[in-house]
């Protein structure tokens, strides 16, 4: 039998790890080496920065497989509101995680053809910079890929954090316009891309918002105190 506020501290202390290692990962690393259009700046970024992309790489890694052990805490925690939702939202989770995995590889490959000088005399250096530059260009559109589904995730969540009376239910509310505002942000990059651009810095705060709110209520609070706290079978 498990504490539903013990299991809401351990997902906030997994949901803290998501944060860090994915911020790392696409927050950090990324812009430091992707600059986009400029096949000889990024390749040049990549190798001056190739023990760095080795971490970002592990660092996604990291990032996706805690997240599908966040889905499954907050399914412990939650599937008795109601199960559909609950596993509706660990499908998504695993969706996304296994596209985060599998994008992850053209990053590792970019950094392989940056420092491979094999590629370079194979393909002489423009073509080994357009190389690399075609490998993190998928990677970077992957992490929009990942993105629809990381966003929908937060819908699902946000109604059983509504419903489940161990959350306010204004959270549950936030989390719901994350996925609106995360899904309009890959819309608005795909479809149009100069109006993507300008927007995406100030689309996603609703979503980060609602993130960190989640985080702090989870590790700070826990849950709502009822009286005669409940405990949840491991078995659910």
């Amino acid at each position: 039998m498990n504490s539903p506020k013990r299991l809401a501290r351990i997902a906030g202390v997994l949901y803290l790890l998501v944060g860090i290692f994915g911020g790392f990962a696409q927050g950090y690393v990324e812009p430091k080496v992707y600059v986009a259009g400029n096949a000889a700046a990024t390749a040049r970024n990549v190798v001056a920065n190739a023990g760095l992309v080795r971490a970002g790489v592990v660092a996604e890694l990291f990032d996706s497989t805690i997240f599908v052990f966040l889905a499954m805490t907050l399914y412990v925690l939650l599937n008795h509101v109601h199960k559909s939702m609950a596993r509706a939202m660990l499908v998504l989770v695993t969706l996304s995680a296994g596209i985060s995995c599998l994008n992850v590889v053209f990053e590792f490959e970019g950094l392989r053809a940056a420092t491979d000088s094999a590629y370079a005399a194979a393909l002489g250096s423009a073509g080994s910079n357009a190389l690399v530059m075609l490998l993190l260009d998928t990677q970077h559109h992957g992490v929009l890929i990942a993105q629809i589904f990381f966003g929908l995730w937060l819908a699902p969540l946000g109604y059983l954090v509504y419903r489940s009376g161990l959350f306010p239910k204004a959270l549950g509310i936030v989390l719901v316009v994350g996925t609106v505002c995360y899904l309009i942000d890959v819309l608005a990059l795909f479809l149009v891309p100069d109006l993507g651009q300008k927007i995406a810095a100030f689309i996603v705060i609703p979503s980060a918002i609602a993130e960190v709110s989640t985080v702090l209520y989870l590790l700070v609070i826990g849950v709502r105190t009822v009286k005669g706290e409940r405990t949840i079978p491991v078995a659910a």
